[in-house]
């Protein structure tokens, strides 16, 4: 077992700063190299408090400011303009990077896309959704309509 400070969000495993203890093939293989996490150490420690005020300052200020967040975000339909072909396929998937402009060019607010999780692959134009982590216990459900950019 390896023993890991997560310098961003792992889904299921923890936030950034957490301290969590992998199998050292999960660590060496795809989290340190991914920068996700670093190795622990005793001077390590002192990065834990650095990487949770960062977190902490990119955590929406409160619950009621996330509240009202999930509620704007569920009552509108983002759209979404993608090149597609004449049977409405579209060339790629859309990603939750793009997910995320549109929610910002809809003036919706800003979402980080690594937050963003579309469970299955959006590869053609109609309406999807996606799921949004707004905390820990929070989350949102965006309808996308997604068309064809002309």
């Amino acid at each position: 077992m390896a023993k890991l400070i997560l310098t961003n969000e792992v889904a299921g495993l923890g936030g950034a700063g957490d301290v969590v203890e992998v199998k050292n093939g999960y660590a060496r293989n795809y989290l340190i190299p991914q920068g996700f996490a670093v190795a622990w150490s005793r001077g390590g420690e002192k990065q834990v408090a650095s990487i949770r005020a960062a977190r902490e300052a990119r955590v929406i200020a409160s619950h009621e400011d996330a509240v009202a967040l999930k509620d704007a975000l569920e009552a509108a339909t983002v759209k979404l303009a993608v090149k597609a072909g004449n049977e409405g396929r579209l060339f790629g998937a859309v990603k939750t990077s793009d997910v995320a402009d549109a929610v910002k060019a809809a003036g919706l607010g800003e979402l980080d896309k690594r937050k963003i999780q579309i469970t299955s692959p959006i590869k053609s134009v109609g309406e999807h959704e996606a799921t949004v982590r707004l905390g820990d216990e929070l989350t949102a459900v965006i309808t996308l309509q997604v068309v064809a950019a002309k």
